[in-house]
């Protein structure tokens, strides 16, 4: 059937009407989620939030300000009169969550070697609000350095609070870019931190991070090259659509798009924020692909690779667009949302507000600063085979740095700020020991982190089937042989070093 005629027919099939507006958002980074088991009834007795007094700017001597960032504490499997260890997981860009106190690997661990328990939650992140508000001017003090040296100063201060004598071992573990963190503050504070468990962290900074998307289609290819097949169609099908106007109407009814694309048509911005929206429907579920955490709610942790495939690959749905147009209501309806919302110019509104009251304070604006000024990250079309197309380069994502942060944070001030990253912490080539680094073949994460052992001081464990952080999510019946084998291998590793 010619594409002209199909465009006839959605317009004759689907009721054409207005939905909420609603504008689903970007994953932070690739922010690990809360852990997931359905059937563990969490004793949070033991689980005390509390708040440590932290210092703004760690590395100006003459700047006394102070703010209050927040911790957790479990002590139950603590046992002092052997020299436990104590264990810290560091917080990332979102909220520190006390579910982490009662659940996860890193709690069998505990039990395990009868570990002390914290959690620290990240400055800017969460309840910890360093600063009035999150105005550019303020969010300098918003890096992975000052990040660092707030671990520093709490574990110090619980050092002297508990009297820990220098037997008592710290482990820190991360997951995403706490997993970064955990292997730098290894590097960069060896005197405090004895063990790093690192999973799913990069380590490269980069600015166009093109590998992304690439593995995210040989993610899908696990599942089936027609699955992939029907994802390239479908995009440029879409394209297709874009280019009549009673193409507009479809996509519209299709995509349940918030506001008619016609009236953006002329905007590049715009489409390269609905292609990309597309695009990251996907690319989600594949990097979150079976793992054990909670999503938005029970809908979103059942949504994987296998469910995303059998959509695109079912001749009943109709045409490639129709199955991509499938996938999209699948995300919305697991969201709770009514509409898709691709707008640049709002989404750029709402990363602009620097209230702690806005929706993006819960960790949006704030990542994206990070990743304008250290990280890049950018997940871009510039790769091949681009089954998602050409649509979202580069370019883009600098061109909302400098639309939420200014004029300087162009492509420049960018490039020089992830040259400086990589030279502060040594990228791929960190010389740092007594950290494990964790990956998954299906996290498209790996790209930019240590997935082969280089020395036995720092071994890697690649897990071939898992995606992003899954070694740190409670253990299921269903796990992989590999994962297993991975986390007692983590066990291993961090008996050696609680015994040197």
């Amino acid at each position: 059937m010619k594409l002209i005629t199909l465009i006839f027919i959605q317009i004759l099939l689907l009721n054409i009407h207005g939905w909420k507006i609603f504008h689903r958002g970007r994953e932070n980074g690739g922010n690990i989620g809360a852990p997931y088991d359905p059937n563990y009834k969490s004793n949070t007795k033991f689980v005390q939030e509390e708040w440590f007094v932290q210092r703004l700017d760690h590395f100006n001597p003459t700047d006394l300000r102070v703010w209050k960032q927040r911790y957790f504490t479990n002590d139950q499997f603590y046992k002092r009169s052997s020299n436990g260890p104590v264990f810290l997981m560091i917080g990332g860009e979102g909220n520190a969550s006390p579910s982490w106190m009662t659940r996860g690997t890193w709690i069998d661990y505990a039990i395990r070697f009868k570990a002390l328990c914290f959690q620290l939650e990240h400055r800017y992140y969460g309840q910890s609000h360093p600063t009035e508000d999150l105005s550019t001017k303020n969010l300098q003090y918003l890096t992975s350095q000052q990040a660092l040296a707030d671990l520093a100063a709490f574990i110090m201060s619980k050092n002297e609070q508990y009297g820990f004598s220098s037997n008592v071992k710290w482990i820190v573990f991360g997951g995403s870019y706490p997993g970064s963190l955990a292997a730098w503050m290894r590097l960069k504070y060896p005197h405090l931190v004895h063990g790093a468990m690192s999973a799913s962290g990069p380590l490269l900074a980069q600015v166009d991070f093109q590998d992304y998307y690439r593995i995210v289609e040989e993610s899908l290819k696990t599942s089936s090259d027609q699955c992939l097949a029907m994802v390239k169609e479908g995009t440029v099908q879409v394209n297709i659509f874009l280019n009549h106007t009673v193409g507009y109407k479809a996509l519209d009814t299709m995509f349940n798009l918030c506001d008619p694309i016609e009236k953006s048509i002329n905007n590049p911005n715009d489409i390269s924020n609905f292609h990309l929206t597309l695009a990251e429907n996907i690319a989600g579920v594949v990097q979150y692909n079976n793992d054990n955490r909670i999503g938005g709610n029970q809908k979103v942790k059942n949504i994987t690779i296998a469910s995303i495939c059998d959509i695109m690959t079912d001749d009943d749905v109709g045409a490639p667009i129709d199955k991509l147009a499938a996938v999209n209501s699948l995300i919305l309806n697991a969201y709770n949302q009514t509409c898709l919302d691709y707008r640049y110019d709002k989404m750029i509104k709402e990363l602009s507000n620097n209230t702690w009251s806005a929706e993006v304070s819960e960790g949006g604006r704030q990542w994206m600063y990070q990743t304008c000024t250290e990280f890049g990250f950018f997940q871009s079309s510039s790769y091949q085979p681009q089954v998602f197309g050409k649509n979202f380069p580069v370019n883009f994502y600098i061109q909302q740095c400098v639309d939420v942060f200014g004029t300087k944070y162009n492509s420049k001030f960018i490039d020089n700020n992830v040259q400086h990253t990589n030279t502060f912490y040594g990228a791929l080539d960190i010389d740092v020991s007594n950290v494990v680094f964790v990956h998954g073949s299906i996290d498209p994460w790996h790209a930019l982190g240590i997935t082969k052992t280089r020395e036995q001081r720092a071994p890697a464990i690649y897990i071939e089937g898992t995606a992003h952080c899954a070694n740190m999510y409670p253990k299921s019946d269903k796990d992989l042989p590999q994962l297993k084998a991975a986390r007692e291998e983590i066990a291993e590793h961090i008996d050696t070093w609680i015994r040197l």
